[in-house]
């Protein structure tokens, strides 16, 4: 994990949940979600006082954070929203929105490669704005905060013009912003605009101008996603992935070597994985790498190592491939996407069923996601419930470094233990 400086206060047990972009993989984290309703305490209305997402993670966090209601009710709304969800709710699928983006793209290179009238991208994503618009109450987050439910919520994006990762939070007064390489964290009221310039995913979706400055995606660029929860007071953080990287069922294993060359979808599924999936891992291994190290110490040579401080973690990420199971829902699509999904490679046979896992949004797949999240989620009941426990921990107010350890048997993916 990224060594930091976090600057805040006292706080008790501040909870944090981290919530991974990845498109329509997002489904899989309501499943989670799902399970983690079921097992949470009748005592514990909010079980999490910091939420933290990034891209499609992040509509997930900001209607979390803006419900009125309880943890249980907000995530019954979550489920309904995406068990509901089609790609035209997403973003525009028909023959002529489809063709006339590209006749853009094209007239741009006559123009330097910018467009006239509105940021370039493959895909118009205006239906996804008007669903946020109607489902998120933004104004809701600063009287959930102001009323103790919360502490922080945060999302992420990229600056264009900075080529930097942006936590964009809002909080309780005493938290402060950051810097660091490549990254910071500013305070604001947190608006549609901070959203979609999070879900915006490079050349599919148009860059948000926010201010003077340009953003995309907060999945791009992101080195170190458990460090904006940290930053905002985490004593513990449950993370929410969308990759089976990290199941032992798939270490050492390669797949065959396909017969043709790489095709389009293929190589922007790879930049897909590279952005929403590598630099999740990378903090988690280097976690549980310094894990390791840390329970190596002698308890009493621990103090010496101040100002290290025990941050507890779960992690639940998927127990089956993604891309199988999008590679055969690709039929389900409107007949503009399919042409366009075949033609580029985007099926199991073209080799680019990833690319295609992240924009499948129909309920035969969504559905699918939601199901093996729950599942396995609830494998791990038991843990869980451990790690929903309340309970009452102080955390120092200043840190010149900052590492994660858990405080208790690691608690990693559905299946196994963490890497060596």
């Amino acid at each position: 994990m990224s060594v930091d400086t976090p600057l805040n206060t006292q706080t008790h047990d501040a909870g944090a949940l981290v919530l991974s972009g990845g498109g329509a993989r997002a489904a899989y984290q309501v499943g989670v979600l799902k399970a983690l309703a079921e097992l949470t305490p009748e005592s514990e209305s909010y079980p999490f006082k910091i939420i933290c997402g990034t891209s499609a993670g992040a509509v997930n966090a900001l209607l979390l954070a803006s419900y009125p209601g309880t943890f249980k009710e907000a995530v019954a709304r979550l489920c309904d929203l995406w068990m509901g969800l089609t790609v035209d709710r997403i973003y525009r699928s028909n023959w002529s929105s489809l063709l006339g983006n590209l006749l853009t793209i094209t007239g741009s290179l006559f123009n330097q490669g910018i467009a006239r009238r509105r940021p370039l991208a493959l895909l118009d994503n205006r239906p996804l704005r008007a669903l946020v618009d109607e489902v998120i109450p933004f104004g809701n987050i600063q009287k959930n905060i102001d009323e103790g439910r919360l502490r922080a919520v945060s999302v992420n994006a990229m600056s264009y013009n900075e080529g930097e990762s942006v936590s964009f939070f809002q909080g309780s007064e005493d938290l402060q912003e950051w810097r660091r390489f490549r990254r910071c964290g500013e305070r604001t009221q947190l608006t549609i605009e901070h959203l979609m310039a999070s879900t915006a995913i490079p050349t599919l979706f148009p860059t948000v101008k926010i201010g003077d400055e340009y953003f995309g995606d907060g999945a791009v660029r992101q080195l170190a996603p458990i460090s904006p929860a940290l930053h905002l007071g985490a004593s513990r953080v449950f993370v929410v992935g969308v990759s089976d990287n990290r199941s032992p069922v798939h270490w050492g294993k390669r797949r065959k070597i396909a017969k043709h060359s790489p095709s389009l979808a293929q190589i922007g599924g790879q930049l897909f994985n590279a952005a929403f999936i590598d630099s999740l891992e990378g903090d988690l291994e280097h976690l549980d790498r310094v894990n390791l190290l840390l329970d190596s110490v002698e308890e009493k040579a621990l103090p010496e190592l101040a100002p290290l401080r025990a941050v507890e973690s779960a992690v639940i990420e998927p127990s089956q491939s993604l891309d199988r199971l999008a590679g055969r829902k690709v039929r389900y699509l409107p007949p503009a996407l399919r042409w366009l999904f075949r033609s580029t490679g985007a099926t199991t046979s073209g080799g680019g069923a990833s690319a295609a896992s992240y924009l499948l949004f129909e309920k035969p797949y969504l559905g699918e996601l939601v199901d093996l999240g729950y599942q396995d989620a609830m494998w791990e009941q038991d843990k869980l419930r451990e790690f929903l426990r309340p309970r009452t921990q102080l955390v120092p107010t200043e840190h010149k470094s900052l590492f994660g350890i858990r405080v208790k048997p690691a608690t990693e993916t559905s299946h196994g233990n963490p890497p060596s």
